[in-house]
Order: structure tokens, then sequence, then C-alpha cells
């Protein structure tokens, strides 16, 4: 019993943790000016 409670603890925090750094990482919005264009000659490296 004692491991079965230690082994719930442990997937527990390990839950919280990867869903704070889930939140925390999220990078908010993404930049709005700039766009992708065809590269040619010198361009192109």
């Amino acid at each position: 019993m004692r491991v079965l409670r230690r082994a719930l603890l442990a997937m527990s925090v390990g839950t919280l943790v990867a869903a704070i750094l889930r939140l925390r990482g999220s990078g908010g919005v993404p930049p709005r000016q700039g766009r992708w264009r065809q590269l040619s000659g010198p361009d192109f490296r």
C-alpha cells in the first residue's frame, strides 16, 4: 500500500510540474509583422 501511495504522489507531482511548465512556456502572441518571402540569387544561402 505504501508503494502505491508513493507512486500516486510521484505521478501527481510530475503532472503538476508539467502543467506549470506548459502554462509558463506558452510564449504569448506570435509576431504579426514580417512575412515569408521567396529567396533568390545571393540571398538564398
